[in-house]
């Protein structure tokens, strides 16, 4: 449990203190592996399986929030050809 809090607080360090918006979706990705570290060691420290179908699920919605995350980053750099987020704060509808 202490390595998956370990894990997730580097994701929350990564997150606060890079402004480049790759940087931010990897840390967030840090963030979903030590949440799911953590599901894996519950669910052994109580003797179910409950943790680890739980930590299956973690896994594919981080897959999935990759790949969306990753999409729009890719749309917002053609669009304003920066990655900084602090240059993403005025979005314009």
């Amino acid at each position: 449990m202490l390595v998956g809090a370990l894990i997730f607080g580097l994701g929350v360090i990564g997150f606060l203190a890079r402004r480049n918006m790759i940087v931010m979706f990897l840390s967030t990705e840090i963030m979903f592996q030590g949440v799911l570290v953590n599901l894996v060691a519950m669910g052994l420290l109580h003797g179910n399986i409950q943790g680890q179908a739980m930590g299956l699920f973690v896994l594919v919605i981080a897959a999935v929030e990759a790949g969306l995350g990753l999409a729009i980053v890719v749309m917002m750099y053609r669009r304003r050809g920066t990655l900084d987020a602090e240059s993403w704060r005025t979005m314009r509808g």
